[in-house]
C-alpha cells in the first residue's frame, strides 16, 4: 500500500468537534495524520470526533480551548505537542457567524466576532509557530467568501474574515521560509440535512448549480496540507463559482 501523504505528521484543528471542523479533522486522519481538536462548548461531539479518528488507526486528542484566551491557547498547544511530540499542521477553523443589520451591531457584538475570527487565529499561530518552524509545517486558515464579497447583513463577520485573509498574507511573509500559510474561503456550505429557501436560492445562483459541502472544504485543506510548500499567501475560494 502507498504511504499516506500525512503519515507521521500531526495536526491541530481549532473548532474541530463538529460541522466543517469535524470533516477537516477526519480528512486529515484519513490522510495519515494524528489529530488534535479544540472545542469550547461541544465536549460530547469532541469526544465522538476523537473516537472516530482513533477508529481510523491514528492518535487523537480533544482539548478544551477558548481561542480568545491567551492562557487557554497556550495550554492547548502545550497539550498537543506533549501528546504528539511535534506539530506539523495548524488549521484555524474556530469561528462565530452572526447576522445583524450594520446600523444595529453593538460594540459587544463587533468585538465578539473579531475576538474569535481574527484574534483567535493570530493567538493560536503565535503560540504554535515555534513548533511549526521546527517541523517546516503549514498553517491553513479558514476564511470566507464573505471576506471577499460584502454581505450587507453580516458586516462584522465579513470584516473579520477579510482581516483574516490579510493576516494570512502577513503570516506567509513573516513565517517564511520554514512555514507556508494559506487560507480557504468557503462560499455557501450546506450543513443542514434539510436546506431551506436561502440554501436553494444560493445553489441556483452558483455556476456549479449546488452549494458546497463540508467535504469540499476538507479536500481544499488537504490540497494545502499535502501540496507544494512553495504555495503560500494564497486565499482559495471554495464556492462553486458563486463569487465570480
Amino acid at each position: 500500500m502507498p504511504t499516506l501523504p500525512l503519515h507521521g505528521k500531526s495536526a491541530l484543528v481549532t473548532g474541530g468537534a463538529r460541522r466543517i471542523g469535524h470533516e477537516i479533522a477526519l480528512a486529515l486522519a484519513k490522510a495519515g495524520a494524528d489529530v488534535a481538536i479544540t472545542y469550547r462548548t461541544s465536549r460530547p461531539q469532541a469526544t465522538q470526533t476523537a473516537s472516530e479518528i482513533e477508529a481510523l488507526g491514528f492518535r487523537a486528542l480533544a482539548v478544551e480551548c477558548d481561542v480568545r484566551s491567551e492562557a487557554s491557547v497556550r495550554s492547548a498547544i502545550a497539550a498537543t505537542t506533549a501528546r504528539f511530540g511535534r506539530l506539523d499542521l495548524l488549521i484555524n477553523n474556530a469561528a462565530v457567524f452572526e447576522s445583524a443589520a450594520l446600523d444595529h451591531i453593538s460594540l459587544e457584538q463587533w468585538d465578539t466576532v473579531f475576538e474569535t475570527n481574527t484574534r483567535g487565529p493570530f493567538l493560536v499561530a503565535r503560540e504554535a509557530i515555534e513548533h511549526l518552524r521546527a517541523a517546516h509545517g503549514r498553517i491553513i486558515n479558514i476564511g470566507s467568501l464573505g471576506g471577499i464579497r460584502a454581505w450587507a447583513g453580516h458586516a462584522h463577520y465579513c470584516a473579520s474574515k477579510a482581516a483574516l485573509h490579510m493576516l494570512t498574507q502577513a503570516m506567509a511573509k513573516s513565517f517564511a521560509p520554514e512555514v507556508s500559510v494559506n487560507c480557504i474561503a468557503p462560499g455557501w456550505i450546506d450543513l443542514d440535512e434539510h436546506p431551506g429557501d436561502d440554501a436553494r436560492h444560493f445553489a441556483a445562483k452558483t455556476p456549479m448549480q449546488r452549494n458546497g459541502t463540508a467535504e469540499d472544504v476538507a479536500q481544499a485543506v488537504l490540497f494545502f496540507a499535502t501540496g507544494p510548500s512553495f504555495i503560500t499567501g494564497q486565499v482559495l475560494a471554495v464556492d462553486g463559482g458563486l463569487g465570480i
